[in-house]
């Protein structure tokens, strides 16, 4: 049975997520950006807190871990890589690792770039992954510690997931991003339709998280910065792969 997924948004603009099993009644969170809304969501189904896995280090993922763990019985799951920086931790993971939630297991994948170990859950049998920072609606994460081809790598692992697969990620930028990857593919239709929901989606206070990755597949420059046509686009058809996603990148960070 896959697991039910709830989105609390918290803070101005970031995104947790509650993974229940309801066939034994355990509950994961994804990331704790504050702990009050995430408290709030826990009390009104009646579910506790058993799990919280953190993707990276940066403060607005992270805040929130001292008052949901205060209780105690938390375990507190993240990378490795990050054991230094996330106070905490009761469990250190890398790539390759699988973790279990009630009865569904997931999947570690190091998605570094926006950071350097940054990870995604992978939950197959839920079809969901969940990418934090490194994949975004329509974007990616700023690169603030991996470089351009570190970034192209961890999306190239995500994109090779089922197209399916629910995306869930940290932050209600899509709006922002939108308006960027027109100036990409103006005339992708793809992409123009689905700023049609967006729009229909904020104007109604809905998220816009989570997307699938089909959508994304289809409408996110820097998922597209492999094909012949975005090549073209940019002017850049002869160029690595990468280098047009640095592209895309840069363009993205001057915009």
């Amino acid at each position: 049975m896959p697991l039910d997924i709830i989105t609390i948004p918290c803070r101005s603009d970031n995104y947790a997520f509650l993974l229940h099993d309801p066939a034994s009644a355990t509950t994961a969170l994804v990331d704790a950006p504050e702990a009050a809304p995430i408290q709030a969501a826990l009390d009104q189904r009646g579910w506790t807190l058993s799990t919280i896995l953190i993707t990276h280090h940066h403060g607005d993922h992270v805040e929130g871990i001292p008052a949901l763990t205060a209780g105690g019985g938390v375990a507190v799951i993240g990378a490795a890589a990050d054991a230094h920086r996330i106070t905490g931790l009761t469990q250190e993971v890398r790539e390759g690792d699988q973790i279990s939630i009630g009865g569904e297991t997931a999947h570690v994948i190091d998605v570094s770039g926006h950071t350097v170990g940054h990870i995604a859950f992978h939950f197959p049998d839920s079809n969901a992954v969940f990418t934090a920072d490194s994949l975004m609606a329509l974007g990616c994460g700023r690169l603030f510690e991996g470089t351009a081809p570190q970034m192209w790598a961890s999306l190239s692992k995500l994109k090779a997931l089922p197209s399916d697969t629910l995306v869930c990620s940290g932050h209600e930028y899509t709006e922002a991003n939108l308006r960027f990857a027109l100036t990409i593919e103006p005339d992708n239709p793809d992409l123009q339709a689905r700023g049609d929901r967006i729009a229909a989606a904020r104007a109604a206070g809905q998220p816009t998280v989570p997307s699938t990755l089909k959508e994304e597949l289809a409408t996110n420059p820097f998922l597209r910065a492999d094909l012949a046509e975005v090549k073209a686009l940019m002017s850049m058809s002869d160029a690595a792969d990468a280098d047009v996603f640095a592209e895309i990148r840069r363009r993205k960070d001057n915009f």
